[in-house]
């Protein structure tokens, strides 16, 4: 089993955060944000991935450090778990439609982190008690902590928590993808560099 662990501890969260690769969809999650939580939930189920957060932030000034830490740790899970990627397909892509909404999700897990987001023009400032802005925040921590080449892009769409739901399912697919063995070079490292 492909398995992280990270407790990360700030003046401003407590983030603990485990991760298994190569488990079912199952996740229990408590971040203080109800629909941040809905979110990651659905990134697991959709990418396959066993996810554990508990976040304990200081979500009464607003959600932005809790967002962020945990974005870190899952990066950082996801890297610890992936180890030396030896066998793993490391490019992954998904189109997910969302009702009127369309979304795309592309990575590589190279080691070289870079973030290219676009999600699609204008979004209602809040979903629920989600600040839609922390979607880039998100994805920039966790893809710079787990060495991940990403592009997310929102094609169209108006209702801006289709959007986000997309983003996140894609996610999750995108990344099950990426992570999954090639049983046809199992013992390989992706690269002609021979390391990753």
């Amino acid at each position: 089993m492909r398995t992280g662990k990270v407790i990360r501890e700030t003046t401003e969260t407590a983030v603990d955060l485990t991760i298994n690769l190569d488990g079912k969809g199952v996740s229990d999650i408590d971040t203080g944000i109800g629909f941040f939580d809905h979110m990651l939930k659905l990134f697991a189920k959709h990418g396959g991935i066993d996810l554990v957060i508990g976040c304990n932030g200081d979500i009464e000034v607003d959600g932005h450090h809790s967002v962020e830490d945990i974005g870190i740790a899952l990066g950082e899970a996801v890297k610890q778990a992936l180890g030396d990627k030896r066998g793993i397909n490391r490019y992954g892509t998904f189109f997910l439609p969302m009702d009127e909404s369309l979304v795309m999700v592309s990575m590589d897990i190279s080691g070289r982190a870079f973030l290219v987001y676009d999600g699609g023009g204008a979004m209602a400032p809040m979903i629920g008690d989600y600040d839609t802005e922390l979607t880039e925040e998100f994805l920039r921590a966790f893809a710079f902590n787990a060495g991940i080449t990403l592009h997310v892009k929102v094609l169209y769409g108006t209702n801006s928590h289709h959007k986000v739901e997309g983003l996140f399912k894609a996610l999750g697919r995108a990344l099950r993808a990426a992570v999954d063995i090639d049983p046809t070079r199992a013992d390989e490292i992706p690269s002609t560099k021979g390391m990753l």
